[in-house]
């Protein structure tokens, strides 16, 4: 395998499921809210295409890069950032994020 070097920034990637399918772009139109938070140097919101044969459960992945740290926090903490789990946790099953 081969080793890949360390990146400088912070990847944080989000996967969604929705209670009702219907409720998809519902969602995903509540998670694009968060593009205008500062602080991201990459922001994309995507559905899932379903290419993997083992797994259906992701309806929604989130893909951000952040400088560092308190970037990622200083997003966390954003109003804007509220108010989209104000309009995205209700409608929203499954939610598995991960920072690397």
């Amino acid at each position: 395998m081969a080793h890949t070097p360390e990146r400088d920034f912070i990847r944080h990637v989000v996967f969604f499921s929705a209670k009702d399918k219907q409720d998809v772009d519902r969602i995903m139109a509540g998670l694009e809210m968060l593009k205008n938070v500062p602080g991201a140097r990459h922001f994309e919101v995507r559905k899932n295409l379903r290419a993997d044969r083992f797994s259906d459960d992701v309806d929604i992945v989130l893909y951000s890069e952040f400088d560092d740290e308190d970037a990622l926090k200083a997003y966390h903490a954003h109003p804007i950032y509220q108010e989209c789990i104000s309009v995205v946790r209700p409608l929203r099953d499954l939610r598995i994020a991960a920072d690397f």
